[in-house]
């Protein structure tokens, strides 16, 4: 069955987002733990294909798939209200619409701007689950783009989704108030990591992530 990438779930202008793209291909390969490496900006309306560990847009390789160990820890949860003290649309983004963390997308998007934490070294944010965005692969979406945010891509400029591994312990229900942790992982060159956790606002952790996002070459 094709794989298709709705225009909604863009992270560019066109192109979909990381997150939300490689949970519909981690779903489509199966497996606890996936780790998802993109090789090509994932091509919206597109018809997709699972072939073997890769996803195809015809004989273009779009990412390479594994089931793999997360190997990190997990981030202390954030108290709701700090996630919400700390949240802070980036509105020098050069992604205005994206489905995550665009401040330009109306209700449709996903709206989790993640910000620095007081006295601590972590950025978070709150998220509420609606109807249409109850999913696993809207689990990967939340633990994407707060990753880009801890690496420091504020000062930094543009970084892009290179991987994305995660485990989906428990998909949250719409209306169930959320917060999503991320902390910077180490850099090496123009690639630098990140760990990203979605709690309940109880502290219950639902998913865990760890992600390398690049700084295009000039």
């Amino acid at each position: 069955m094709a794989i298709v990438i709705d225009r909604r779930f863009r992270g560019p202008k066109d192109s979909g987002n990381g997150g939300y793209s490689s949970g519909l291909f981690a779903l489509a390969h199966g497996g606890d733990v996936v780790e998802v490496t993109l090789r090509l900006p994932p091509p919206l309306d597109t018809p997709l294909e699972l072939d073997g560990e890769r996803i195809l847009a015809g004989e273009a390789v779009v990412a390479d798939l594994r089931e793999a160990e997360l190997g990190v820890s997990v981030p202390d949860p954030v108290a709701l209200g700090d996630a919400v003290a700390a949240a802070t649309p980036d509105l020098g983004s050069p992604f205005p619409e994206c489905f995550v963390c665009g401040y330009a997308r109306g209700d449709d998007g996903l709206h989790i701007h993640a910000g620095p934490v007081a006295d601590r070294e972590v950025f978070a944010a709150p998220w509420t689950p609606r109807d249409d965005t109850v999913g696993p692969e809207f689990v990967w979406a939340a633990l994407d783009c707060p990753g880009a945010y801890a690496t420091g891509v504020p000062g930094r400029g543009t970084v892009v989704l290179g991987r994305l591994a995660a485990r989906i312990d428990r998909v949250p229900q719409a209306g169930e108030e959320c917060v999503v942790v991320a902390r910077h992982n180490g850099s090496d060159g123009r690639k630098h990591g990140a760990v990203t956790a979605l709690f309940t606002a109880s502290g219950e952790l639902l998913g865990l992530a760890r992600a390398v996002w690049i700084e295009p070459r000039a």
